[in-house]
This record gives C-alpha cells, sequence and structure tokens, in this order.
C-alpha cells in the first residue's frame, strides 16, 4: 500500500501491487485448469492403460473422491485462513501432481483410491485460491480481481479440454500422452505458486492490529459493492470492520506500517465468532432459501457430472468408435459461461419470483438427465449435458449474487463454505446408498434415473414454497389496501 504524493491517495489496489499478485494467481490458476486428459479419464481407466473394471472405477475408485472432499473441507478451511492462503495453495499444487503421477505410472484398485484421496485433497483446497486475493488487495478491486481468477480457470479448462479433443481426434495421440501433458501443465503452476506474495493477514485468524489515532478510513459497502467513508455512529457488521480499512494519508500509513504487528486471534474465539455468524445469517429467509437450493443443486450437480463419462461409456464405448467429450465439455464450459454473463443484465423480482424460478429451472435440469439417462444415444446424451450444466451455472450464479448481498467478506466465506459442506454431506450420503459397492452399488443407468428424480423432488418443493410465498405477498398487500381508506 502506497501512501500519497499531495492530496491523492495511492491504494494497495493500484498499480503493481495489486496487479502482481493476481497475475501469479491467474496463471496458477490457468496452468492448473489446463488438463487435457481429464474429460477422458473414466476411457483411460476402462482401456488397456489401467484395465479396471467398470465397477471397480464406478462403484470402489470414484466415491473415494467424495469422502476425501468431505472429510478434508472442514479442516483446509481453518488451515487455510490460519496459514495465509499460500501453503494451502502449494498444497493443491502438489496433490495435483501427486494426483496425475499416479494417473500415469500407478496400477491396481488401492493406487487408484490412494489416487481420489489425493484428487479430493486437491479440490477441497481449492479455497485457498479464490481466498488468497482478498488478503492482497483493496476492497474497492475484488470485483474485479475475482472475475479475473474465476477467468482463468475458466479460459485454462476450455483450453485443455479443446486441446485434449484435438490431439485425440486429428493427430491421434494415446491418452497417456495427454496425462503427461496434464501432469506438465501442473507442474508448471505449482512453480508459478512459490512466486507468490506472502499475505500478512487473513479474514479470521490473522488481523492487522492497527493505532487507535484517528486515520482516514474506508469501508466496503457490502450490498452494492461501492466504497464508502466510515462515519462515526453508522452501523456496521461487528468483526469484519478491520479487514477492510486503510489509511489513505502517508504519515497514518508510515505509522502504521512501523508499529503493525499481527495479532493472532485464539481459535476458539474464531469457533465462537463463526458459530454466531452461523446463526445470524441462516435467520434470514431469503438466506435460508437460496442456500438450501444450493446445497441441494450442488450436490446433485456433482454426481452427475462426476459419473457423466460412465455413462456416455455405456451409451457407446469408447474403444469401439471416437468420442468428443473434449469437445462437449469445452462447448458447456463456454456456453455456460455467456448464459452467466447475460444474467448479470436481467433485472427481475428475484426476492418475490426467485423460488418460483428455482423449481422452473430445476425441473428443466430434471428432464435434462432423464433424456440423457433414457434415450441411448450419444449426440442427445451431449446435448443433455450441454444443457444441464448451462442452466446449472445460470442458477447458481443468481444463488451466488442473492447470498452475498448484504455479506461481509467473512460471513460470504462461511456461507459458502457451510453451504458446501453440506452439498458434499448430502453428496457423501447419495454416494454411499447408490453409488458405493459396499450399498446398493446399483448400475449407472439406475443411478442416472434416481438423479433426475432427485432433482425433480427439488422442483417440487421449491414450487410449493415459491407458491405459497407469493400467496402471502399477495394477501399483504391485499391487507394494505383494505386498510389504505381507513388511515384516511
Amino acid at each position: 500500500m502506497a501512501g500519497l504524493r499531495g492530496a491523492r491517495p495511492v491504494r494497495s489496489g493500484s498499480g503493481c501491487c495489486w496487479a502482481l499478485p493476481t497475475g501469479l494467481l491467474c496463471a496458477y490458476g490457468f496452468f492448473c485448469s489446463v488438463r487435457p486428459s481429464e474429460p477422458f479419464l473414466t476411457r483411460y481407466l476402462l482401456g488397456l492403460h489401467k484395465n479396471l473394471t467398470e465397477t471397480q472405477v464406478f462403484n470402489e475408485i470414484y466415491p473415494v473422491w467424495t469422502y476425501s472432499y468431505l472429510a478434508l473441507l472442514f479442516p483446509v478451511f481453518l488451515a487455510t485462513d490460519y496459514l495465509r492462503y499460500k501453503p494451502v495453495v502449494l498444497l493443491q499444487g502438489l496433490s495435483l501432481i501427486v494426483t496425475w503421477f499416479l494417473l500415469l505410472y500407478a496400477q491396481g484398485l488401492r493406487a487408484f483410491q490412494l489416487l481420489e484421496f489425493f484428487y479430493g485433497m486437491g479440490t477441497a483446497t481449492d479455497i485457498a485460491y479464490y481466498s488468497y486475493i482478498y488478503s492482497m488487495v483493496d476492497v474497492d478491486l475484488y470485483r474485479k480481481v475475482t472475475s479475473y481468477c474465476r477467468s482463468a480457470t475458466l479460459v485454462g479448462y476450455t483450453v485443455g479440454a479443446v486441446c485434449g479433443q484435438l490431439l485425440v481426434s486429428l493427430a491421434g495421440w494415446s491418452l497417456f500422452r495427454l496425462n503427461v501433458i496434464s501432469l506438465t501443465s501442473i507442474s508448471v503452476a505449482f512453480g508459478t505458486a512459490w512466486f507468490l506474495p506472502m499475505p500478512r493477514k487473513s479474514l479470521f485468524f490473522h488481523h492487522a492490529a492497527t493505532q487507535p489515532f484517528s486515520l482516514e478510513m474506508k469501508v466496503m459497502d457490502c450490498k452494492n459493492g461501492a466504497i464508502v467513508q466510515d462515519q462515526p455512529g453508522v452501523p456496521r457488521v461487528p468483526g469484519w470492520e478491520d479487514e477492510v480499512k486503510m489509511p489513505l494519508n502517508r504519515e497514518g500509513h508510515l505509522a502504521e506500517k512501523k508499529l503493525m504487528q499481527e495479532q493472532k486471534v485464539d481459535a476458539l474465539e474464531v469457533l465462537k465468532d463463526l458459530w454466531r455468524d452461523f446463526l445470524q445469517c441462516y435467520s434470514s429467509r431469503t438466506m435460508l432459501c437460496w442456500s438450501v437450493w444450493w446445497a441441494l443443486s450442488t450436490c446433485g450437480y456433482f454426481q452427475v457430472i462426476n459419473y457423466a463419462q460412465g455413462l456416455w461409456e455405456m451409451v457407446l464405448p469408447s474403444q469401439s468408435t471416437e468420442i468428443y467429450n473434449g469437445g462437449v465439455e469445452a462447448a458447456s464450459t463456454l456456453l455456460g459461461a455467456v448464459a452467466v454473463f447475460a444474467v448479470g443484465h436481467i433485472k427481475t423480482s428475484w426476492a418475490m419470483w426467485g423460488e418460483v424460478a428455482l423449481a422452473l429451472f430445476s425441473f428443466l435440469i430434471a428432464a435434462a438427465v432423464y433424456i440423457m439417462n433414457t434415450v441411448h444415444n450419444i449426440w442427445v446424451c451431449y446435448a443433455s449435458y450441454v444443457v444441464f450444466r448451462i442452466i446449472y451455472m445460470l442458477l447458481i450464479t443468481i444463488a451466488t449474487f442473492q447470498i452475498a448481498t448484504n455479506l461481509s467478506v467473512e460471513r460470504y466465506a462461511l456461507v459458502f463454505g457451510v453451504n458446501t459442506f453440506i452439498a458434499l454431506a448430502l453428496q457423501t450420503l447419495l454416494t454411499l446408498i447408490v453409488v458405493d459397492a459396499s450399498g446398493l452399488g446399483l448400475d449407472i443407468f439406475t443411478q442416472f434415473m434416481i438423479y433426475a428424480s432427485y432433482f425433480a423432488a427439488i422442483s417440487l418443493v421449491f414450487l410449493g414454497s415459491g407458491l405459497y410465498s407469493i400467496m402471502r405477498a399477495h394477501r399483504r398487500q391485499e391487507r394494505v389496501r383494505s386498510r389504505s381508506p381507513e388511515s384516511c
């Protein structure tokens, strides 16, 4: 953070102070996402390279990812903040390197179950990638740097999928060589992460202790992301001001920098604060509604994308024909991004019609999964999968906006962490009962019929809740109208 020259403030969000960590983090996210072999993972495991059976892959190997992700999510959430992000970013890169090394050279069921554990660790540590940059830039740049970081992963994933498809279809490359490219790209990302600056603070455990003397401060208006001047007497959310305040005068900044010490917060106090925030956040009916949909739908989404390649393999075995998994993944990602961009320009009353919209689109998701499962045509499966991902990405963006409104950064992280944890807990239960060999161990077609029914049930729940909300709002308006002549 630089001081002023004259009367004009130069904040930490200007110039190279924010560009360097943002650029390095985006480079890390890009190379970490360039995995051309990923759309062909099921084909690779079932093929001559590893020669695993369908039961081993679908019912004994893939479920381990869900279990490890759930088990590691909360410890990683706390460790990420306590260790101040960068070590966990490095851990993610290392976990993915181990994952792809095992994918290249491991053999046997136990080895691939271990692989799924490390992949679960790589997925759980993804939180460090998305939260690191918030400790390095000013609050007025949060939206910009978030879009940069998410775009980097989106572009990287698309580039990887397209390259994988082209190398398989046109150049005739083996899937082993695609995995070598994936490992190389992840290794480049891991090397890039070492150059990330180490943050001096974090959201919960490490706060910057500032001086009590008067400084000109600024805080974030969490409703619209604008920066407003801190004013005495204006109520703020307790416990979050220190994260978003910074001095704007040069003398104050120099004095603060001289006297700044890292203030470590007791872990028990952090947990108590998190629990109080949890109770307050979920006391809002709107927050609860969107969070419930988030958790339920994300559970189903994870299940569908995890086992979609298995369904395609059963519809059209890849050993006997050419497949286009990479092209489908790239197309669904890009079209989903377009839908996400478009929804930002749609003006509608989500408070009134949000639940009904969730019910309608959840029904369309259920229909897409049902068609994918029952019409045994690979092109219909591909098209249904693209529709499924577009709708989900559209709705999860709306849900993200609705939940994030009026939340401070700490509560934003807490709510999304809790929602993801609940989604994984539900997914673990669903996997244990439906997929795991120790449970029912159902075949892939029966599984997808259950997933379609699952989304249909979500649709019915939110349809009933939405109609009830609309009727209640209508009755409230009627009562107001009936009282207005008397009040006159």
